[in-house]
């Protein structure tokens, strides 16, 4: 709500669930190339600001789910990217909010963040090259055993 005035609370509380369930999603898929929606990163961001809260909620999940930005660039522009998300979304056990999960044209709200989370072959952006696309899991399971993580996914 900070970063889209006038944006209303319960949409902000939306945009917040579908960028939790992202996430949920990269740490139950960590090797799978997956991009917020613009509209969705700007709930993911919205949690990576409040670190503490962030970190807490990567150990819930088993891992920390790293933001890896790219300033926007059409060459790296993946068709397929939000569409693989969803299907990987609702393969992690949840719904997606298909209102959210739509291309820049079609955003619910401004997006204030000028990054973009595309893939290109043989790599990414400047930040951390040929490691990831859109997200990278990384640093390990954090506290979850497997049958842990197994359980929570059958929730």
């Amino acid at each position: 709500m900070d970063n889209n005035p006038g944006t209303e609370e319960a949409t902000a509380e939306r945009i917040v669930v579908e960028a939790l369930k992202f996430m949920d999603a990269a740490a139950q898929f960590p090797t799978v190339k997956i991009t917020p929606s613009a509209v969705v990163d700007e709930g993911w961001h919205a949690l990576i600001l409040h670190t503490d809260l962030y970190e807490k909620l990567c150990k819930r999940l088993g891992r920390f789910v790293h933001h890896w930005p790219e300033r926007p660039d059409a060459e790296r522009h993946d068709e397929q990217a939000l569409t693989r998300t969803v299907a990987l979304i609702e393969q992690a056990g949840h719904t997606v909010d298909s209102e959210l999960w739509t291309g820049p044209t079609k955003s619910l709200v401004s997006v204030a963040a000028n990054c973009s989370h595309t893939p290109r072959p043989g790599g990414c952006g400047p930040i951390n090259p040929g490691k990831c696309a859109s997200h990278c899991s990384g640093g390990g399971v954090v506290g979850l055993t497997a049958s842990r993580r197994r359980r929570k996914r059958g929730r």
